[in-house]
């Protein structure tokens, strides 16, 4: 493994657990296929200036960019960062932060932020769950889980990212009706996700009618990702809540 192939993790002094020490598993992928010169590259230059370490007590994370945003959101799981990018553009005084765990994904990410010369954005190269319980409450103005991995099995479930304790945590970070976005092409995942934070008593579904879940928001890209589950008769689902 090349320098620029070492799993992005830099928060080494905290392997496999929350902050609160408690034992965290990690099942999805950290890297891919040997990272192509232009990719890995953009990540050695980019990704040491701009991810993340993880607090040491909370932490607003505004404070995590070099000039005043109006807001910070989030995204977990941003994939290559089509939408985290997309956003990043379109609202040059928000600060964003990604959290991705996979190198590949990052690189592609570093590799667009070095192309486009994006200042708003931030990576936290781990698992989400390392981080937020290290953010202030009320600190972040948006929240996006788009199209994760749906563990479809019934004994994969606690794997996915959507359960009581990441939105007991989302719930406390989110400032009062914040929107939390989520998305899925896979109907176990979608009826999942839905119960999950539908039941939580802390967030407001925005559906008044078929259209509402139906139909992409106009401020959402289509990623390569959705248009492939397209092709292959997978439409995606589009769940908006607003917190509580």
């Amino acid at each position: 493994m090349t320098k620029s192939e070492t799993l992005p993790n830099s928060n080494a002094n905290l392997p496999g657990r929350n902050a609160e020490g408690d034992d965290l598993k990690f099942y999805g992928r950290r890297k891919g296929k040997k990272l192509r010169d232009q990719r890995s590259s953009a990540y050695e230059d980019v990704y040491p200036r701009i991810s993340l370490p993880v607090p040491d007590a909370a932490t607003d994370p505004a404070s995590f960019f070099d000039f005043p945003v109006k807001e910070v959101w989030l995204e977990v799981g941003f994939g290559s960062g089509e939408h985290l990018v997309h956003q990043a553009l379109q609202n040059p005084d928000v600060g964003m932060i990604g959290c991705e765990p996979f190198l590949n994904g990052i690189a592609a990410l570093c590799t667009e932020i070095k192309t486009k010369n994006i200042r708003n954005i931030r990576i936290f190269g781990d698992d989400a769950r390392l981080l937020l319980p290290q953010l202030a409450d009320g600190s972040l103005g948006r929240a996006f889980v788009l199209n994760s991995d749906p563990w479809p099995k019934k004994r994969h479930a606690k794997r996915r990212f959507i359960q009581t304790a990441t939105l007991d945590m989302l719930h406390r970070l989110l400032k009062k009706n914040a929107e939390l976005r989520l998305s899925s092409d896979h109907p176990v995942l979608i009826a999942w996700q839905l119960h999950q934070t539908y039941f939580h008593g802390g967030f407001d579904w925005q559906a008044k009618c078929a259209n509402d879940w139906r139909r992409r928001p106009d401020d959402l890209p289509e990623t390569r990702y959705q248009k492939k589950g397209q092709r292959e008769g997978r439409d995606t689902v589009f769940l908006n809540f607003n917190r509580i």
